[in-house]
């Protein structure tokens, strides 16, 4: 089947889109963000802090799984305004916002998006921070936020004092961040067809109904996953993440090349009751390799935590309108 030319395919994208709605959509329901939480706890190395293998530790990173889902309520409507773009990326368009690759920092793919607006008009509604996600950014920042509390635990450990405080702090930043990664494993989190396919191009006839995201994420793992059918799928030793950036955006494509199987299942009538064995093993390993990316980055942080942290960097400076006096553009306050 051809391909339509670049501006009919944005054109009529940018109008399937407007038809939408967008739903409150919850990657993985309550129980399949808890479950992927408590999983990642339990594939913790055991020379880990002890504290992280406590029962009540593995309790309260599982009850944190849906924490950020609990913040997007109309009793608090900027809260949730806010917060909602950081559960998913529409990499289709954010690759069209940067197409030289997606920079680690949030503002500058915020500059990014505006550019585009810019280049693409019939796009532009669609190329706003709201509409086309942050998760990348949200859970690396989240990671950093681990990071440095599980620095300060070092400190106050190596200093003889009370570690208990920060170690709450810790387990906060954890369960907090079980949930982007989470959300970065349901294919659905990474896609414009998040709830419906409104591409244009639609060769296999996927359904643009829009229940796919629901029937998927929350009603079939909630009556046919079990922690049993994803803990054997972790790999037992964790891996040491390189740039937690990368890692993740390349961890977010993997997620992203099981859109078209995710249409597949459910045109099977695959996500259907208790679905079929294909269905079952392909939600199953999408949410262990969740727990296995949420348990290599809990353990990443704690490594890299030890590390020596670099100089402070110089702010760049500009001149002051008037005086030709150099001043930060950000300074430190």
């Amino acid at each position: 089947m051809a391909r339509l030319p670049i501006a009919v395919r944005q054109l009529a994208l940018a109008s399937l889109l407007s038809l939408l709605a967008a739903p409150a959509c919850f990657g993985w329901g309550k129980a399949g963000h808890k479950m992927i939480n408590r999983v990642a706890a339990q594939m913790l190395p055991p020379d880990m802090p002890a504290f992280l293998h406590t029962p009540q530790a593995l309790d309260e990173i599982e009850y944190l799984g849906p924490e950020p889902d609990r913040w997007r309520s109309p009793a608090e409507p900027e809260l949730s305004a806010t917060q909602a773009p950081e559960h998913f990326l529409d990499i289709e368009l954010a690759d069209m916002a940067a197409p030289e690759g997606l920079p680690p920092q949030r503002f500058d793919f915020l500059r990014d998006l505006y550019a585009a607006e810019l280049l693409h008009p019939p796009l532009a509604a669609r190329l706003t921070p709201q509409t086309v996600g942050l998760l990348p950014w949200q859970a690396n920042e989240v990671f950093e936020r681990l990071k440095a509390d599980m620095r300060q635990y070092r400190s106050r450990l190596a200093d003889h004092r009370d570690t208990r405080p920060v170690e709450q702090a810790i387990l906060y930043d954890a369960g907090w961040l079980g949930h982007y990664v989470a959300d970065g494993s349901q294919p659905l989190h990474t896609t414009v067809n998040y709830n419906g396919w409104v591409e244009p191009d639609n060769p296999e006839g996927f359904t643009r109904d829009h229940g796919i995201h629901s029937q998927f994420e929350s009603e079939f793992v909630e009556k046919n996953i079990k922690a049993a059918d994803v803990q054997p799928l972790v790999p037992a030793a964790p891996r040491l993440l390189g740039s937690s950036f990368q890692d993740f955006l390349s961890y977010l494509r993997s997620t992203h090349r099981q859109v078209a199987e995710t249409y597949r299942l459910e045109k099977q009538g695959a996500f259907n009751g208790h679905g079929t064995a294909e269905s079952r093993t392909f939600t199953a390993e999408r949410m262990a390799a969740g727990a296995t990316m949420l348990r290599d980055m809990i353990y990443t942080a704690w490594i890299q935590s030890a590390q020596p942290v670099p100089d402070r960097q110089d702010r760049p400076q500009l001149p002051v309108p008037g005086n030709g006096k150099p001043a930060s553009v950000n300074p430190v306050r």
